[in-house]
């Protein structure tokens, strides 16, 4: 299977940050994005980020930027379609997409997703974690594990199947993954590797990982 081309979504309207967009946020030395394009930049053939309004905001990325196709903020599943569509163009078989709020992914997250759908027609799996003892609130797959449906990789050959559901409404991610076989790729790494900045204290946090890590 060759190398996927990688979408960041970002389309996201960031309310329990007050709008804006998260990926902008300071974080070490660039922004919360800007280390999201680090992580994923070595590990696919290109990369495009998904997101809605004015494109100029994102300049510094140097990067397309793909908008939504579909109206109303329809969540991560236009997001996806939009990427499928831009990879079409560039002949792509795969994308691989990322949350822009994210900033912590495995650096090998594209290589795990690949090694999961080797056998695979059509390319469709999902990043997956052990549901934590005290987690009680996230739907879990019939495995028992919690999936990230903004981290996943996702065939082209279905764009127009989604684009059809999403027409007629279909909204969670993990209703279309199903209907298609989807697969999950585990990850079972230390801490929380898809921990996301959703509120000021989550930034914060994100702050503290980095200086951390660094």
């Amino acid at each position: 299977m060759s190398r996927p081309l990688g979408v960041i979504l970002a389309g996201g309207q960031a309310t329990r940050m007050g709008g804006g967009d998260k990926g902008l946020l300071p974080l070490g030395d660039g922004t919360i994005l800007s280390h999201v394009i680090d992580r994923l930049a070595p590990q696919v053939a290109g990369l495009a980020l998904n997101a809605n309004g004015d494109p100029a905001r994102f300049d510094a990325c140097n990067l397309p930027v793909l908008p939504d196709s579909i109206a109303d903020f329809p969540g991560p599943l236009a997001g996806v379609l939009a990427g499928l569509d831009w990879a079409a163009v560039q002949g792509a078989g795969t994308i691989v997409t990322v949350a822009a709020d994210t900033p912590f992914f495995p650096r090998d997250l594209v290589a795990r997703l690949l090694e999961v759908a080797q056998d695979m027609t059509h390319p469709l799996v999902l990043a997956a974690t052990p549901r934590p003892d005290n987690e009680r609130t996230r739907s879990l797959s019939r495995s028992g594990l919690i999936r990230h449906p903004t981290f996943g990789l996702w065939p082209v050959a279905l764009r127009d199947d989604l684009r059809a559901a999403l027409n007629d409404g279909l909204r969670k991610v993990v209703l279309w993954t199903e209907k298609h076989d989807g697969r999950e790729a585990l990850f079972d790494d230390p801490g929380d590797p898809f921990f996301n900045v959703n509120t000021p204290e989550d930034l914060q946090q994100a702050r503290a990982m980095r200086k951390d890590s660094a």
